[in-house]
């Protein structure tokens, strides 16, 4: 495992992150998850080298959290936890964002909902410090919360004890600005695939000039990109992947692209003897700006099979030939 500087806050992170949002189960995911299992998962990951773990609030309305933190009983130095605020679904407060999972959520990066989702987070957490604490989602409008508002408070529980490094998820370009000029922030977290690619015009290159680090999410395009997903996989009208603005390629003719696309690779696989999600992965951290790359994991096999990517050093030909590969495909039909 290679272990990379998160930013400049002097902690060094797993190249290959675990992400949870799949662990808090619900609607989107299509299961109730076994609670003992993800345990087993988390501390699993512990042990072959994964040290830094993302999870939300909003994934599972505290239920990830809660794995994580019991996962982590007893083994809380071992990990680099990073979680988030900035989605709130309680009461309406803040700025309609989405209808999810039976409920509304709201975007607030409020001073007054961060203070409540702060203790909420230490408590399912069972920590009472966070190494990581990022805004899910900027403020939006009608209730656009200054940033200086949002940053103020951030630091103040960071000056508190209760967080140790700020990052930012889901921002633009002005947006990224915006929180560098109000204080020291070292993350910049966003999605970011082969098939999706729009980050590397301007957010890329700013976080890479700012020496913030980067953490990806949704590289393997929700398991696309691993080849497993076949022309007759059907998916539930409730679920992310039927979402067609947020996972275009999964319809027939698109997906049909992606595993022609993928079948090419055969000899790539072979050269390098590894999976497509290895190869996948290990493009992705190759490419400029990148540092950390979440996976979302179900199982103790896509667990080991995605830890084995950060052993891959891809060849500058073999890199080049992938992204002309994906460019060739063009954007995804509607």
């Amino acid at each position: 495992m290679q272990f990379l500087p998160l930013g400049p806050s002097g902690i060094n992170a797993s190249s290959i992150a675990l992400g949870t949002w799949v662990l808090g189960g619900g609607t989107t995911w299509g299961n109730i998850p076994d609670d003992a299992e993800s345990i087993r998962l988390i501390q699993s990951a512990l042990d072959l080298g994964i040290n830094l773990i993302d999870t939300a609030p909003v994934y599972g309305f505290g239920h990830s959290e809660s794995v994580v933190g019991k996962a982590l009983k007893g083994r809380r130095d071992q990990a680099i936890v990073a979680t988030k605020c900035g989605l709130w679904w309680e009461y309406p407060k803040g700025s309609f964002f989405s209808d999810f999972d039976c409920k509304k959520v709201y975007r607030s990066v409020r001073p007054d909902t961060l203070q409540l989702e702060i203790e909420n987070s230490l408590r399912r957490l069972g920590t009472d410090y966070i190494d990581l604490y990022q805004t899910h989602w900027p403020a939006m409008p009608p209730d656009l919360t200054p940033v200086e508002d949002t940053m103020a408070c951030l630091l103040k529980f960071q000056a508190q004890g209760k967080i140790r490094e700020i990052g930012v998820c889901n921002v633009s370009p002005d947006e990224l600005q915006a929180y560098l000029d109000c204080g020291p922030i070292v993350s910049n977290q966003f999605r970011y695939s082969m098939l999706t690619r729009d980050v590397e015009e301007e957010l890329l290159p700013a976080s890479a000039k700012h020496q913030l680090a980067t953490l990806t999410y949704m590289s393997l395009e929700q398991g696309l990109l691993t080849g497993k997903v076949g022309m007759e996989r059907v998916f539930r009208a409730d679920e992310f992947r039927s979402n067609d603005a947020w996972s275009p390629w999964f319809s027939l003719p698109n997906r049909s692209r992606v595993l022609g696309m993928l079948a090419g690779w055969n000899d790539l696989l072979a050269k390098y003897e590894c999976t497509l999600s290895q190869l996948v992965l290990a493009w992705t951290a190759a490419q400029p700006g990148v540092t950390h790359v979440l996976c979302g994991t179900r199982t103790l096999s896509q667990l080991a099979d995605n830890i084995k990517a950060a052993e891959l050093t891809l060849e500058p030909g073999d890199l080049q030939r992938m992204r002309a590969d994906a460019l060739a495909l063009g954007s995804p039909s509607v």
